[in-house]
C-alpha cells in the first residue's frame, strides 16, 4: 500500500499551485463582488494545460485520471479560488471526463480538443424544482421527432450555463411512472447551449445567491429543444449508468474542493492566530484556540486521504459508489468547520470584508447541501453499506 502521490499529481499539484499563488484571496474577493468569471486565472489554467488533465494524448490532452483532476482542484481551492471549485466540476468533470469514457468517436473528436484547450465549457442540467434529490423523478421529458429529439421541461441551480458551449441535459424518454426498473428510461443529451438560445428553445433566468458568484446558478426552461439522435451520450433509456459516471466525479471534485477550502481557512486562521496578541501573548497560545484549529488540521487529512481514495477506485474501474459519498460528506463537512473556525478566530474582524474569511464561510456551507445533501450521504451509508432498513 503506497500513500505517495504519483509523479503526475505532484507535476499537477506544483503546477495549479504556481497559478494560484498569481491570484490571490483579493482577487478572488473583487471577482466575487463583481460576479464576473475568472477568465484570467481560466486563461492561464488552459495554457498550462491542467484543465485538460483527463482528456487523452492524442485529443490534446494530459491523459491523466481524476486524481490528477482532484489534486488540481484541491490545490486551486487551498489558494483562495473556493468557488473556483466550480471551475473544475463543471467543465474538466462533467465535459471532459464524462466525454472521453462515454463520448462517441464522433463526439470525443468533436469536443475534446476544445475541452482540453480550455476553449470549450460545459455544464450539466439534473436538478428540477419538483425533483431535487429524487432525480429518479425527474420530468423533463425527451421524445423522438424524425432523426431528433425535442426537449421539454425545466431545470433549477444549473450553474455555469452563461458561459457554456455545452450541456450534458438528463432527460426522461420513459415516464417515472411506467419505468421498470426505476433506473430505467434515463438519455443523456449533448445540448448545443449556444444554438438552442439563439433559436429561443433554451432560456434560463440567473438565481441571486449568498456566495460562489464567479459563477452563475439559473433556472432553466426547455421549449422543444431539439437536439439530433447523434447527440445522445451513452443509449437511448439506458443513460442512468452513464449518470453515475457524471455524478462520481462531481462527488470527488466537490470533496477535493471542501479539503482544500480547509486548507484555505486553515492557513488564514493559523497565520491571524500567531500575529494577533491579546493579553500580552498571541492568541495562537491560548489552547481554545489552537485545539479547535488542530482538530480541523486532522479532519482535513482524513478528508484528503478519502477523496484521493474514491479518485483512484474510479481510475480503475473499480466500485466507489460509498467512496465518492464519504469523501463528499467528509470534505464538505471539513470545509465548513474551518470556515467557521477561521471566522472565530478572527473574531469580529471576520465580518468585514477587509479579511477573505467571510467569502470562505459563504462559499463553504453550500458544500453540505451539494452535490447532494448531507442526509442522503448518511441515508446511503446507512442503508447500502451498513445494511440498516431504509425509512421510505
Amino acid at each position: 500500500m503506497d500513500f505517495t502521490l504519483p509523479e503526475t499529481a505532484l507535476a499537477v499539484q506544483e503546477g495549479v499551485r504556481a497559478i494560484g499563488a498569481k491570484y490571490d484571496h483579493a482577487y478572488w474577493s473583487r471577482l466575487e463582488e463583481e460576479h464576473r468569471f475568472p477568465w484570467e486565472a481560466w486563461g492561464d489554467l488552459a495554457q498550462g494545460g491542467w484543465l485538460g488533465l483527463t482528456v487523452p494524448e492524442e485529443y490534446g490532452g494530459g491523459g491523466q485520471g481524476l486524481l490528477e483532476l482532484a489534486v488540481a482542484c484541491e490545490t486551486l481551492a487551498a489558494s483562495g479560488g473556493t468557488a473556483g471549485i466550480f471551475l473544475y466540476i463543471l467543465t474538466p468533470g462533467f465535459g471532459a471526463t464524462t466525454i472521453a469514457r462515454h463520448g462517441t468517436a464522433e463526439q470525443r473528436r468533436r469536443l475534446l480538443p476544445g475541452l482540453a484547450a480550455g476553449e470549450t465549457q460545459f455544464c450539466m442540467a439534473l436538478t428540477e424544482p419538483d425533483a431535487g434529490s429524487d432525480a429518479l423523478r425527474i420530468r423533463t421529458h425527451a421524445v423522438r421527432d424524425g432523426s431528433d429529439f425535442l426537449i421539454g421541461g425545466q431545470k433549477i441551480w444549473i450553474s455555469g450555463l452563461e458561459n457554456a458551449d455545452w450541456m450534458i441535459a438528463i432527460t426522461r424518454t420513459v415516464p417515472a411512472a411506467e419505468a421498470t426498473p426505476r433506473t430505467s428510461g434515463f438519455t443523456l443529451f449533448l445540448v448545443d447551449v449556444k444554438e438552442a438560445v439563439a433559436a429561443g428553445t433554451l432560456r434560463y433566468t440567473p438565481i441571486p445567491k449568498l456566495g460562489g458568484n464567479v459563477v452563475t446558478s439559473s433556472q432553466v426552461f426547455f421549449d422543444d429543444v431539439r437536439v439530433p439522435a447523434e447527440n445522445v451520450l451513452g443509449e437511448v433509456d439506458g443513460g442512468f449508468s452513464v449518470l453515475w459516471d457524471v455524478l462520481n466525479p462531481e462527488r470527488v471534485l466537490a470533496a477535493a474542493g471542501g479539503v482544500g477550502t480547509a486548507d484555505a481557512a486553515l492557513d488564514l486562521a493559523v497565520r491571524y492566530a500567531k500575529e494577533r496578541k491579546v493579553f500580552g501573548r498571541p492568541i495562537g497560545a491560548n489552547q481554545a484556540i489552537q485545539f479547535p484549529l488542530a482538530q480541523i488540521k486532522a479532519k482535513t487529512e482524513l478528508g484528503r486521504l478519502m477523496t484521493y481514495k474514491a479518485a483512484w477506485l474510479f481510475d480503475r474501474g473499480l466500485p466507489c459508489h460509498a467512496e465518492t459519498n464519504i469523501a463528499k460528506l467528509t470534505g464538505a463537512q471539513v470545509g465548513w468547520e474551518a470556515a467557521n473556525q477561521a471566522f472565530q478566530t478572527f473574531g469580529g474582524m471576520a465580518y468585514s470584508k477587509e479579511y477573505p474569511v467571510e467569502r470562505l464561510f459563504r462559499d463553504a456551507r453550500i458544500a453540505k447541501n451539494i452535490p447532494v445533501a448531507e442526509e442522503l450521504v448518511l441515508a446511503h451509508i446507512g442503508t447500502q453499506v451498513l445494511g440498516l432498513p431504509r425509512s421510505y
